[in-house]
């Protein structure tokens, strides 16, 4: 799964590229010491890679994968497992259910891949008792997970790996950062001019038209839409955000939602929590004092 680090200098920033959790990675650093700066990249990436070992769903060596073919044994994790588990149940309480980590079985009937190809309801009504996170037996550090079940940490992971790489490079360098994983990013600033790094929010379709521009000095900044993994059938759009009680997508709310937070976990949660509103995701975004957000409808 690791693959290649490229590293580059342009007027005075370094920045180190690759790929991570099927996102193209960016990590932007203002100033020009290129062997520090390579240092910086290469710590960024095996973190990043580091956690997608751990915690892919696509792979067969790790814990992920342990607790999904325990066939009903329970299963001790390792302290970080189980905090993003407690993270997980957090997400579930607050959006009422609508959040759930064994979601993820839904995919065998959902192929969001922009076709018009919608899947069988029967085959959704099918998965649905292998669905809930009620079903599962959690009392830390230990997990039983029904047999037939399975658990998905990609909904968090992504927004874990930017606040870990953010944190593991800000304790190399004082300097200025950006962290940016497929559009997902913490940063630190400013910049040694006294700039904030500027940061476009997209149209979540073909054209990728800006909407707005964000002057990012400190935290985190999370998307979360249905830009790339759609079905459209008779003019009706089908974004991949599942609702687990139904195992159909959530209707009736916007197509992307940006959340600037103090960092990109928590970013995330809001983005996240606000699409699974639906039709209610303004009002969820009024309750939340002070959060800053853009919608795209």
């Amino acid at each position: 799964m690791p693959g290649e680090l490229t590293l580059s200098r342009s007027g005075g920033t370094c920045a180190g590229r690759f790929a991570a959790m099927a996102s193209p990675c960016e990590l932007l650093l203002d100033h020009d010491d290129f062997a520090a700066a390579a240092l910086q990249a290469e710590a960024a990436a095996q973190e990043a890679w580091r956690i997608e070992q751990k915690f892919s769903r696509y792979r067969h060596d790790n814990i992920v994968h342990a607790i999904n073919n325990a066939g009903g044994r329970p299963v001790t994790v390792d302290e970080e497992t189980a905090r993003l588990i407690d993270f997980a149940v957090t997400l579930h309480t607050l959006s009422e259910g609508r959040f759930d980590i064994t979601s993820g079985v839904l995919r065998r009937a959902w192929k969001f891949d922009g076709s018009d190809r919608l899947p069988d309801p029967a085959a959704i009504a099918a998965l649905l008792p292998l669905v809930g996170w009620h079903r599962v037996q959690w009392n830390n550090p230990v997990l039983t997970l029904p047999a037939g079940m399975e658990l998905d940490l990609g909904g968090i992971g992504k927004e874990y790996a930017v606040d870990r790489v953010f944190g593991l490079v800000a304790g190399m360098s004082d300097s200025a950062l950006l962290v940016n994983f497929g559009g997902d990013l913490r940063a630190r600033g400013p910049r040694r001019d006294g700039s904030a790094w500027q940061v476009g929010i997209e149209t979540p379709d073909a054209e990728r038209t800006a909407v707005e521009t964000v002057a990012l000095v400190n935290g985190g900044l999370a998307t979360s839409g249905d830009a790339r993994r759609f079905l459209l059938k008779d003019g009706v759009r089908y974004g991949h955000i599942l609702d687990p009680h139904t195992g159909w997508p959530v209707t009736g709310g916007p197509r992307s939602v940006t959340v600037l937070a103090a960092d990109c976990v928590q970013a995330g949660m809001y983005a996240t929590l606000t699409l699974l509103a639906g039709a209610g995701a303004e009002d969820f975004l009024r309750e939340q004092d002070g959060l800053r957000a853009w919608l795209v409808w």
